[in-house]
């Protein structure tokens, strides 16, 4: 039976250790994100946000080590149980079918190759098999018009991209590729990569894109830069996208382009996304559902518009409470977020709610569905 969701993210515990002791980041996260939907997950810094969305890609950074759970994806009617892949078949994923756009697009990018080269690595990596099989038909094309030493260098050129097809580690592919004047053949490969980007950078709304395809990352802007890893990240049309705080470091007049250029690409491919943010205000534009995290687990997950209108959580109640609003009064949360390392062994905010019960410090709530798709982790709601 086909499922509806894209990616189950079901019990992971991850841990990070350290000098001062086992940072215990994850704590039991469940999550599910559907086909076709933009999921935002919220929370404050450091709550496990950007752990989480890293966790769905198997990339935990030491010395981080995920202790447990399950995180399984299903694309092209397959399910892949991403914790128990090895690296290569996790890079084939990565990229192909799941993509991340970064909060820094500086870091991102390479400093010593343009974007015409960043992006085509990708193209090159994912999409080779594409790639030759339309430089194949424009050989073809310009074999029939050709005549004399050009039809030979056209045949040569012909005989080669079908062996990189049957064959890409064959000994004469390698000769040709080591030799500066005889790997000139892959020039056209190159030239078919640029066209494929320019036109992805059109999609993606940049200004003068043949210009743009062969600058170096210094000599872009910071919406601009941002759109070239957008770029990079949907070059394979991915089935899911990671969005990790993707306008953190913009003005707010190029997030709202960014946030748009987003919705119309989640409309145009069918992408699901994974929207990282502590921003609930993008939240309630862009996203269909939200998850809400604290401390390292989920403690609400609704659609977006029972969220703002019914929060149930009392921590999910106390973050809408503390938005700024003109004519009311701003109200903080008390306390503060209890440290990882000797965390709560119950509920991880009880010491800051004023609804706390007797058996919250000692109990952990489950995640419990308290209405039709909307699921809530506090004993106020349990049995």
């Amino acid at each position: 039976m086909e499922t509806e969701n894209i990616v189950e993210i079901k019990d992971l515990y991850l841990n990070f250790y350290t000098y001062d002791g086992v940072v215990k980041a994850l704590d039991g996260v469940t999550l599910n994100i559907k086909k076709n939907e933009i999921l935002g997950l919220v929370g404050e810094t450091g709550c496990g946000k950007s752990v989480t969305s890293l966790s769905a890609l198997a990339i935990v950074i030491p010395p981080g080590n995920i202790e447990k759970g399950q995180i399984v994806f299903h694309a092209s009617n397959k399910n892949f149980d991403i914790l128990s892949l090895d690296e290569k078949d996790l890079t084939k994923l990565r990229g192909r079918y799941i993509s991340m756009i970064f909060q820094e697009p500086r870091a991102a990018l390479n400093p010593v190759y343009t974007v015409g080269e960043q992006v085509a690595e990708i193209y090159f990596h994912h999409r080779k098999e594409e790639m030759i099989n339309k430089v194949l038909t424009e050989l073809e094309e310009d074999l029939k018009k050709a005549s004399g030493l050009k039809r030979s260098i056209y045949k040569r050129d012909l005989s080669l991209y079908k062996k990189m097809l049957e064959n890409p580690k064959s000994l004469s592919l390698r000769i040709y590729s080591k030799i500066p004047i005889l790997r000139r053949f892959q020039n056209r490969m190159k030239k078919v990569a640029k066209k494929e980007i320019i036109e992805l950078l059109k999609l993606l709304n940049i200004a003068d894109p043949p210009r743009v395809v062969d600058m170096y990352p210094h000599e872009l802007s910071g919406g601009m830069a941002q759109r070239v890893v957008i770029a990079m990240a949907i070059a394979c049309n991915p089935y899911m996208l990671i969005a990790d705080e993707p306008t953190t470091s913009l003005d707010v007049t190029v997030e709202a382009q960014i946030l748009y250029q987003i919705k119309e690409l989640q409309k145009k491919f069918n992408t699901s996304i994974l929207y990282v943010t502590h921003d609930l205000g993008v939240v309630a534009e862009i996203c269909d559902r939200v998850a809400v995290m604290y401390a390292g687990s989920v403690v609400e997950l609704a659609d977006v518009m029972t969220f703002f209108k019914n929060p149930t959580h009392p921590y999910a109640q106390s973050l809408l409470e503390s938005i700024p609003r003109p004519g009311k009064k701003f109200v903080s949360i008390p306390g503060t977020v209890p440290s990882l390392v000797n965390p709560p062994k119950g509920c991880r905010f009880y010491d800051r709610c004023k609804y706390a019960l007797e058996m919250c410090p000692t109990t952990k709530p489950k995640l419990l569905e308290v209405e039709k798709g909307h699921y809530v982790a506090c004993h106020l709601y349990g049995e």
